[in-house]
């Protein structure tokens, strides 16, 4: 089944300036969002996903009331929601496998719902910007097309994606909106920082410099975080690296050095 905006099947064969101007309300959707200040979500009730992670969840959870994450420059940050059951799932993808990914995160939320009848799958895409190397107009096309190729209707409902999460400044492009987090009580989709990025968050993290696929971090039944075992390889060249100083090493492992949040190389 197809990728819908408003009922209609997207044609994915044009460019995505095309779509905006075809369905201009998701422009207008757009800019409402990016003109929210930021939020600033404490650790009580909230689940923080991490790049290459997803959690999925449900109304009744009793621990958990709010998804998030940030730090995505090129990445975009999914919501895919289920309006009849309320399932809402938050994931952080970097284009390491995206079509893999998508369809992992509608099977976790198909799980939690009866997709044949009440209610229908609305997907929310938010993150990117115009980078020099075009990474984040290649994952919106990636995830535009995952979407477009499962098997269920899919409701294109936020889409505030690389030129419509873009803003310039001497020159140099960066994103307006770094993170987000959705409410899964009420389903309020909003601009969002996090002072605390944890439980574990250097675990986690080390779990990504593995290469680990996308990851279902959470039991929603258990109410439980759950992160399974993983294996550490030889980091080839460790020497090297370690006599890099910050900045030569956001250059070389950052897709967009200067766009990045602050926080992310201290000093």
């Amino acid at each position: 089944m197809p990728l819908l905006v408003n009922g209609e099947r997207i044609d994915l064969a044009r460019p995505t300036g095309d779509l905006i101007r075809a369905y201009p309300h998701l422009e207008e959707k757009a800019k409402l969002l990016r003109s929210q200040p930021a939020q600033i979500v404490e650790p009580k009730g909230l689940l923080y996903v991490q790049q290459r992670e997803f959690a999925v969840t449900t109304p009744k959870d009793g621990s958990v009331s709010v998804l998030g994450s940030d730090d995505a420059t090129t990445c975009h940050i999914v919501v895919l929601r289920h309006t009849g059951s309320g399932a809402t799932c938050l994931t952080h993808c970097d284009g390491s496998d995206t079509e893999a990914e998508v369809s992992l995160i509608m099977g976790s939320v198909k799980s939690f719902s009866n997709t044949t009848g009440y209610g229908r799958l609305e997907v929310h895409l938010v993150g990117g910007f115009n980078d020099d190397r075009q990474l984040s107009q290649k994952l919106t096309n990636q995830l535009l097309r995952a979407f477009d190729l499962q098997p269920d209707d899919v409701h294109l409902v936020t889409f505030c994606v690389t030129e419509l999460n873009d803003r310039e400044e001497k020159d140099i492009h960066f994103p307006i909106i770094y993170g987000i987090a959705v409410n899964v009580k009420t389903a309020e989709i909003f601009p969002a920082t996090f002072p605390e990025k944890g439980p574990d968050e250097d675990l986690r993290s080390a779990h990504v410099l593995t290469g680990a696929p996308l990851t279902n971090i959470y039991d929603a039944k258990m109410e439980q975080l759950h992160i399974g075992p993983y294996f550490w390889r030889p980091f080839p060249h460790v020497d090297f690296w370690l006599e890099q100083d910050d900045k030569q090493i956001l250059q070389l492992l950052l897709p967009s050095c200067f766009s990045e949040s602050f926080h992310i190389a201290p000093g």
